[in-house]
């Protein structure tokens, strides 16, 4: 049977942990490398509800976006939904892989995603490393109105309240991209002579600092839900004999007042 390290070497194949963010801590979470793993369960979060899914789903591994750890625990107990998580797993035999700034940087990777979705022409990273980057810049087949343009990005991304910033008039072609909280990329976009950035967070100032930029704030879960689409496709690409499952849970933490709930 395959084992864990197995699914981790077809992960690190495309998203290796040199390409992570040195803050990150993309990697083996819990378990053991040597387990073998039959059922795979793909996610964005780990939660206790993500655990208890892949319980019941028979998923001795689960792939998730967002690290569960990210700083070291002081103690293994019940005190913090990290702590439970990480108990009840062991208990379980669940292996916890995370793949986080790794396949945000990578080629083909998340930003990649959203840039597919959102038909970007010819991508290029905003900020290039050593065989990876941060966010990417590109063109749409034709420009768009801002207003129309943000309609589809709403659409695209199932987003109930779509943050942004005054529209400056102008039409919408080039357009730069980084998911989860980009916000840091901001001055570069401007610099690279970007109609529009978008990102799944911006700070409150960044809207006064936009420079006639269009700035669309999706949401960090809205950005990132694909992520999940492109681990289950790679992971059945890539881990014969593995099966892989898409988590059936909404993790986003985030509610929008007025609207009904989920």
């Amino acid at each position: 049977m395959t084992k864990v390290s197995d699914v981790i070497k077809a992960i690190e194949r495309i998203a290796p942990l040199r390409f992570q963010d040195e803050w990150d801590n993309s990697g083996l979470q819990v378990g053991f490398a040597g387990d073998e793993v039959g059922k795979v369960l793909v996610c964005l979060d780990i939660t206790e509800d993500i655990v208890d899914e892949a319980l019941s789903k028979g998923c001795n591994m689960i792939v998730s976006h967002h690290p569960l750890l990210f700083h070291s625990l002081k103690q293994v107990s019940d005190c913090t939904y990290q702590q439970r998580c990480v108990t009840k797993a062991i208990k379980e035999g669940i292996a916890i892989y995370s793949a986080h700034t790794s396949l945000d940087n990578a080629p083909g990777g998340v930003n990649h995603k959203i840039a597919e979705l959102i038909g970007l022409k010819n991508p290029e990273w905003i900020e290039p490393h050593e065989d990876s980057g941060s966010g990417l810049i590109g063109e749409l087949p034709e420009a768009m109105e801002p207003e129309q343009f943000l309609e589809t990005l709403k659409t695209i991304f199932k987003v109930e309240s779509l943050r942004h910033s005054e529209p400056a008039g102008k039409s919408v072609k080039k357009v730069a991209l980084c998911g989860g909280a980009g916000a840091f990329l901001m001055p570069l976009a401007k610099a690279l002579g970007a109609d529009c950035f978008i990102t799944g967070e911006f700070h409150y100032h960044d809207y006064f600092e936009n420079g006639g930029v269009l700035l669309a704030e999706l949401g960090h879960y809205q950005s990132e839900q694909y992520t999940q689409d492109l681990l289950q496709a790679y992971l059945q690409a890539n881990c014969p004999g593995v099966e892989v499952v898409k988590t059936e849970l909404d993790t986003n933490p985030i509610c929008y007042d007025g609207l009904p709930e989920r």
